[in-house]
């Protein structure tokens, strides 16, 4: 195994989070891309996992936090580690310990930087991105909001704690007209395809369906909704993990234009 950054060369696998093959990808749109491009110049590491025949079965990216979804300072936060497990496509590479090694990779490189530790959010459920897997890599919980949990790793003494950045509103309705709202950073591919889906299902209704989008790319945004991600249909929000499918988010802005 081998753990290398990101090249030329393979950042078009690494838009894809290694699932090239998957047609529910190439839903996403470019948001990734624009989002890299902004990113790269803001202390954005990317690292691969090659196997021994030099096949990428495993990703990571993180970035100082004050770039990111989390409130803290002088910390580096994981968006995401990813080890391929589809038979489809590249095939299944978990349990051959690319994840591990993937987030040693990362730890050395922020502390190279200069973190003073480094931050992680996982699911208190048992799927992607395990709060209990990063609790068994060290890490310890900080913070909760729903199911997402919020751990660090300190390198420092002086190190802070990281805090959620908490949800302060919701959108404001439209009179007359069903308002879908989705708010979109970027950076994860499962909601560029949500945004993508929720922009496509609202056009079918015409001037009934009021669209739009809040980009949470832009630093003073998110911290005014508290919000990185997420969909809303008038002002109920949508649970988007995993994305649901298009003719589910088009049933549920049929029935609220059924009510107009």
């Amino acid at each position: 195994m081998q753990i290398v950054d990101l090249t030329d060369d393979r950042k078009e696998l690494y838009f894809f989070c290694l699932e090239d093959w998957s047609d529910e990808m190439k839903e996403a749109g470019d948001h990734k891309r624009v989002w890299y491009e902004k990113m790269k110049d803001q202390g954005l590491g990317v690292k691969l996992a090659l196997d021994d025949t030099g096949e990428v079965g495993g990703m990571i990216q993180y970035a100082p936090i004050e770039h990111t979804f989390v409130e803290g300072q002088d910390l580096h936060l994981i968006y995401c580690i990813w080890v391929h497990g589809y038979k489809k496509g590249r095939g299944n590479f978990q349990k051959r310990g690319m994840g591990k090694a993937l987030l040693k990779a990362a730890e050395s490189d922020a502390k190279e930087k200069g973190a003073k530790g480094m931050v992680a959010w996982g699911i208190s459920l048992p799927f992607w991105m395990r709060a209990s897997w990063f609790k068994k890599q060290g890490y310890t919980k900080v913070d909760k909001q729903g199911i997402q949990v919020l751990l660090w790793k300190p390198f420092a003494n002086d190190a802070i704690p990281p805090k959620w950045i908490k949800k302060k509103k919701k959108p404001e309705t439209t009179p007359g007209k069903v308002t879908v709202t989705s708010f979109v950073n970027g950076w994860c591919q499962a909601q560029n395809i949500v945004y993508e889906r929720a922009k496509r299902a609202a056009a079918e209704f015409g001037d009934k369906v009021v669209f739009q989008e809040i980009d949470t790319f832009d630093r003073p945004t998110l911290l005014e909704w508290g919000t990185s991600d997420a969909l809303f249909i008038d002002n109920k929000e949508v649970r988007t993990g995993p994305p649901p499918s298009y003719k589910k988010i088009k049933k549920l802005i049929a029935r609220k234009v059924s009510k107009l």
